[in-house]
């Protein structure tokens, strides 16, 4: 009875575990060492079958979450792009395929939901493991060692990459403007995308227009 007591503690332990860090287990060390656990406490309950649906559920979950990220991370790395000079591409584009974002959307409320949509597809992709990343990057900074086991999640850089984009865009869309009452229109029109962000709650955004 104890046995299976502690059994049902070690179980809750590795999925909130694994649910919370899924990172923790995605090399083959690690996967090994859970499955080789998961087999001793199957055992304590060899009757009863309920065990070892738990760790084959847990299990499964666990997989999904890391193919999951993995995915994220291939779609991500497809989209960065190396750096160019966006000038000379401007200069070399006719002046009549050069199209302003008011011609794509002009309605502030419609951009700023968008804009939502991409903050909220970033900020889902943030992990707890990203924030114990940054500590254990501070930790060896002042310990000075070396943590080059640790797997970078680049969720965090992502968030503030967009950031950074959604700036320069705002800085490049009222820029390239040439007439006065045109740039004056397009300052206008930021300023009613970054009221809508603020009414909807999507601060980051806001901040970033401003």
């Amino acid at each position: 009875a104890k046995l299976k007591s502690f059994a049902a503690r070690i179980i809750q332990l590795l999925k909130e575990w694994t649910e919370t860090f899924p990172y923790d287990f995605q090399d083959e060390k690690s996967m090994k060492e859970l499955k080789e656990i998961a087999h001793r406490i199957t055992q304590c309950d060899e009757e009863n079958g309920t065990v070892k649906k738990i760790i084959s559920q847990m299990t499964q979950n666990l997989l999904m979450a890391l193919s999951a990220r993995s995915q994220y991370q291939e779609i991500r790395e497809k989209f960065r792009q190396p750096v160019t000079d966006k000038g000379t591409i401007l200069k070399t584009k006719p002046q009549s395929t050069q199209k302003d974002i008011l011609s794509v959307c002009c309605d502030p409320l419609i951009l700023a939901q968008q804009l939502t949509y991409i903050e909220l597809e970033r900020v889902s992709n943030i992990y707890p493991e990203d924030l114990m990343q940054i500590v254990s990057h501070m930790d060896s900074l002042d310990n000075h060692k070396c943590r080059s086991d640790v797997t970078k999640t680049y969720n965090l850089e992502a968030y503030d990459n967009w950031f950074n984009c959604l700036s320069m865009l705002v800085a490049t869309e009222i820029c390239r403007v040439v007439k006065k009452k045109q740039r004056t229109r397009m300052v206008e029109f930021f300023i009613d995308v970054a009221r809508e962000c603020f009414n909807i709650g999507n601060f980051n955004s806001m901040m970033a227009i401003i």
